[in-house]
């Protein structure tokens, strides 16, 4: 007769692993661009209304509507499922990633709403309570409250915001107004995604985790003040597309060549090694998969180097394109600001609107 052993009888039960309820994580779950095109091919114009300011026209970060002289609407959505394990440290990082939006955009939240799809025969009450407050600390971090929001039984993990901002036309920055002779500056390090698969792979270590929440959850409010100087012309949050990919959006907004300088762009500490030993997300190959004809890189470049190019960003920084003569000052700004690994990365020339790293 079978009997079951006292010491599995009285074994822990291993812990729950949120990234084990999901195919995909953090940024990395975003449509690749081409597959977005193909979506949105034909899909009618947002109509003639005078007072949309930004739209879909250029992949911007988030919709602006004018309600008066002084004062635009923004309004933005982003949600997607773990990219870690532990339950507040997600909410933290898809709320910090949701409110980014408006940052980008020149504007200053005033609240939010939750988006949350759970499976509710998979993950007990109190997980889901934790993602929830993760993410409310954040907002209460950004100084808004969630005010509402909406939730459903779901197949795999999801929690993310709808997110209200306001901001003064004069302010309003799109990813279209880089400028031949501007400098561009990124203010966080990249390299989120490469951690994230390592993570999966239980081959991050602890310093390196906590290095990856510090940086993904570090709000980017830094992009209201930059909008108040009449030297920043576009910015751009990077995230699922990558440094090339949110680059090549604001080249073909802007209509202008982007020039990345590889030996300046800032890496987070392991992520040049962990992209050598092979540890790149799916989505960095959709990527380049998807707009790789509008990049040019450097001559016999390894793809591992390729790689850190394309790697979706969860809650990554800001790209600034500014005049040259204030980069300096801008940068000081930046780390002042609290952005330690804000980096001048390179420049804007006239050109075919592309991207070329050298």
């Amino acid at each position: 007769m079978n009997q079951t052993s006292p010491l599995a009888a009285t074994a822990p039960a291993q812990p729950l692993r949120l990234t084990s309820l999901a195919h995909g994580g953090g940024c990395g779950c975003k449509l690749a661009p081409a597959v977005l095109q193909q979506l949105l091919a034909g899909h009618p114009a947002a109509g003639p209304y005078s007072q949309l300011l930004v739209g879909t026209e250029t992949g911007d970060d988030a919709a602006v509507w004018q309600v008066d002289d002084n004062t635009c609407v923004v309004a933005t959505t982003d949600f997607f499922m773990p990219v870690v394990d532990d339950p507040r440290d997600f909410g933290r990082i898809a709320a910090t990633n949701a409110i980014s939006d408006v940052y980008a955009m020149g504007g200053r939240p005033i609240m939010a709403l939750a988006i949350l799809g759970i499976p509710l025969d998979k993950l007990p009450i109190e997980v889901t309570r934790e993602i929830l407050k993760g993410g409310a600390s954040i907002c209460a971090e950004a100084g808004i409250p969630v005010a509402g929001g909406h939730s459903i039984d779901a197949p795999e993990p999801i929690y993310g915001l709808a997110v209200i901002g306001l901001l003064k036309p004069a302010n309003l920055r799109r990813n279209s107004g880089a400028k031949p002779g501007d400098a561009l500056i990124l203010t966080k390090a990249l390299g989120v995604g490469i951690y994230s698969a390592a993570f999966k792979k239980g081959e991050l270590s602890a310093a390196a985790y906590d290095e990856m929440v510090a940086s993904t959850t570090l709000l980017n409010r830094v992009g209201a003040d930059l909008a108040e100087d009449g030297a920043v012309h576009a910015v751009t949050d990077v995230t699922g597309f990558g440094i090339l990919g949110h680059g090549l959006e604001m080249a073909r907004g802007s209509g202008v060549t982007l020039k990345l300088r590889l030996s300046d762009l800032p890496f987070l500490t392991q992520a040049e090694r962990l992209a050598r030993e092979g540890r790149v997300t799916g989505a960095s190959h959709r990527n380049w998969t998807s707009y790789g004809e509008g990049a040019v890189l450097p001559e016999g470049l390894p793809d591992w180097q390729r790689h850190l190019l394309t790697d979706p960003q969860t809650s990554g920084g800001l790209l600034v394109s500014c005049a040259a003569e204030r980069a300096d000052a801008l940068l000081a700004q930046i780390k002042a600001a609290g952005y330690p690994a804000a980096r001048i990365i390179g420049a804007v020339e006239a050109g075919p609107a592309q991207v070329v790293v050298s």
